[in-house]
């Protein structure tokens, strides 16, 4: 048998085109795309597209952080992530080699000796650093041109660039090596590629599903502490060993490096560490740690870095998980579904989600229309029949009155009888007959029996159960007789759930008789 795709709960994506305007507000994009604009009409740059220093310097300028200490990296940055999205394009041929040093500054690009491109110490560039022409690309066009999924797809390429980079090691041990003239040793450097992505992808994974679980506590940022511990502290561990912490510590910090290079993508927001809480241990870097409960409680938890996924994170994340063949639903997927689908997938949504999905099927259709598919769907005495039917009522309570016939055509139904009368009272329907005892017990039954599906033994069903049995002295005496697959399961239930020990006892005996009688 195939393995089963692992199943993310759904989320609310913003349409293509709010998700593409996020995309070139996005620090980095925008640069990029400034840059690309920069280099139209062709600019000299070194082998492998580097930019020299004079031609980095007017970068600088032109993307206004020449008054900031990290205005170089940032500009490096953009320009990398021009390159490698097909923003720029660098030509290498000979002919681009040489139309390149016809544009040096020192020689007959502007005709004055004097430009962007001259060293910082006054002599003229070396012979090689212009080998080659960097050009606007393709993509550029597609910026101005293209739709919001061009745009978008943009984007995610450079975004993956961009955590590619992220869990890369850190190029100081790398220089630090290689300058000792040894070979490169991944495992001094204390560096495994595939557990580095592995586990950036885990905290990615974290935010997304926070963010799918409850969109209102996802709008608030996650304090970094809890983000890393939830990757590294056991489940199990009620109280995290001085080792466990320690770990802690050092992924914080690496996080800390990598969430600074990937917030200019858009990816998330946030807030980083404040420097002055990072210390060096043995050569790395560490967290201090509060001495005491209390001065942790005193501390601002902001200054030990905030982090959220943005809605355009959201959508990268999901992307990748898609590509990795995790199912990774949306909102709005089962729209042009039939209503048996429908029915099956909205129990496992969280709560706003799956009110969110069911206006838009209900959207695709007329109410009468709509109500008459979830009814047909609904009926079955199958194990599963109870929870769809409890989903149905919740779906057809965002319906409207001109649903009215569907509901009438079904009060003599013995699956959809009860429900229909329950929406017919509620949407104040005049003329509606009375139900019979049996089946007014036959909905308490399959109600019953919906709520053990998804909620278990839980408080709410223990309360229930003892509104029911409190309202109706004789309930039981009733209740086994009624013809219904799940009338045993849900009286042991109630046995178990009844707080009065004669009232469970006497659940016990009807769920006995239930059996019995069948």
């Amino acid at each position: 048998m195939p393995e089963e795709r692992p199943t993310m709960p759904p989320v609310r994506l913003r349409t293509d085109a709010e998700l593409a305007r996020d995309a070139l507000a996005a620090p980095l994009l925008a640069r990029a795309v400034r840059l690309a604009r920069w280099a139209e009409p062709g600019k000299p740059v070194a082998s492998g597209g580097v930019l020299p220093e004079g031609e980095l310097r007017a970068a600088i300028e032109l993307l206004g952080l020449a008054g900031d200490e990290d205005g170089p990296e940032h500009t490096a940055q953009a320009w990398q992530l021009a390159v490698d999205t097909g923003l720029v394009e660098i030509d290498e041929s000979e002919e681009a080699s040489g139309a390149g040093a016809a544009a040096r500054p020192d020689g007959d690009g502007d005709g004055d000796g004097k430009g962007d491109g001259d060293r910082a110490d006054g002599e003229a560039p070396l012979g090689d650093e212009f080998s080659a022409l960097a050009i606007s690309g393709e993509e550029l066009r597609l910026i101005t041109e293209g739709g919001p999924r061009d745009i978008l797809d943009i984007w995610l390429d450079g975004f993956e660039t961009v955590l590619a980079d992220a869990a890369a090691p850190d190029l100081g041990d790398i220089a630090a090596q290689i300058s000792e003239g040894g070979e490169l040793d991944l495992d001094a450097i204390d560096w495994n590629p595939e557990e580095e992505a592995e586990f950036l992808d885990g905290v990615l994974g974290n935010l997304y599903l926070l963010t799918a679980l409850d969109e209102e506590a996802a709008a608030a940022s996650v304090p970094l502490p809890a983000l890393a511990a939830s990757m590294i502290v056991p489940e199990d561990m009620d109280e995290p060993t001085d080792d466990v912490l320690e770990e802690v510590s050092e992924a914080m910090v690496r996080l800390d490096d990598q969430f600074r290079l990937l917030a200019p993508t858009g990816l998330i927001d946030y807030q980083p560490v404040d420097e002055a809480l990072i210390q060096e241990v043995d050569g790395e870097g560490r967290i201090q740690e509060p001495e005491t409960a209390e001065e942790l409680e005193d501390e601002d938890v902001s200054r030990y870095g905030m982090v959220r996924l943005t809605p355009l994170g959201v959508y990268a994340v999901r992307a990748r998980m898609i590509e990795a063949g995790i199912d990774a639903p949306a909102v709005g997927d089962l729209a042009d579904k039939g209503a048996d689908i429908l029915l099956d997938a909205l129990p496992g949504h969280p709560e706003p989600a799956a009110q969110a999905e069911a206006e838009q099927w209900l959207a695709r259709r007329t109410p009468e229309e709509a109500a008459r598919e979830l009814l047909a769907a609904a009926r079955g005495d199958d194990e599963d029949a109870p929870l769809r039917r409890l989903t149905c009522q919740q779906t057809l309570s965002l319906v409207g009155t001109e649903a009215e016939p569907a509901l009438r055509e079904v009060l003599d139904d013995r699956h959809l009888g009860g429900l229909a009368r329950v929406w017919l009272a509620e949407h104040e329907v005049a003329g509606v007959p009375e139900p019979s005892e049996a089946m007014v017990f036959w909905l308490t039954v399959d109600t019953l029996a919906a709520q053990l599906a998804t909620e278990g033994d839980s408080a709410e069903l223990r309360d229930l159960v003892r509104g029911l049995v409190d309202q109706s002295g004789s309930f039981f005496d009733s209740a086994w007789r009624v013809d219904h697959p799940a009338t045993a399961e849900v009286l042991e239930a109630m046995g178990r759930l009844h707080p009065d020990k004669q009232a469970a006892k006497e659940a016990r005996k009807a769920a006995f008789k239930a059996r019995s009688r069948a």
